[in-house]
């Protein structure tokens, strides 16, 4: 498949969020990559991933796949983890910027 320049920046950043989390335990990778886009990533971003998802062979790492399914869709009203007017009652624990966690904190899935 053929990607523009900005898609082909697209998987290669989830790549690279991918290549990251594959030195985490193998259990929490696929949810770090999730809520790292879930995190980070803007609505548009999300939506051009989706995109890309569906035509297939954009080049995604498999962990990218796999985590596509608990990516949340943009514009869903759930604009993602630590994000968004409800973050603390929509977040695992309580947490969230209305929490009082930063955006800047890692993206790694805290263990219950």
């Amino acid at each position: 498949m053929s990607l523009d320049n900005t898609n082909g920046k697209l998987v290669r950043m989830a790549n690279q969020i991918a290549t990251f989390f594959k030195s985490q335990p193998e259990d929490e990778r696929v949810e770090g990559v999730a809520t790292h886009i879930n995190k980070f990533w803007e609505p548009r971003m999300r939506k051009a991933f989706f995109e890309l998802i569906e035509q297939g062979d954009a080049g995604f790492d498999p962990i990218v796949i796999s985590a596509a399914a608990i990516i949340k869709p943009p514009y869903s009203g759930s604009e993602g983890v630590g994000t968004g007017s409800d973050a603390a009652a929509g977040a695992p624990d309580g947490k969230g910027t209305a929490a009082g966690e930063s955006l800047s904190e890692p993206s790694i899935p805290e263990k219950a």
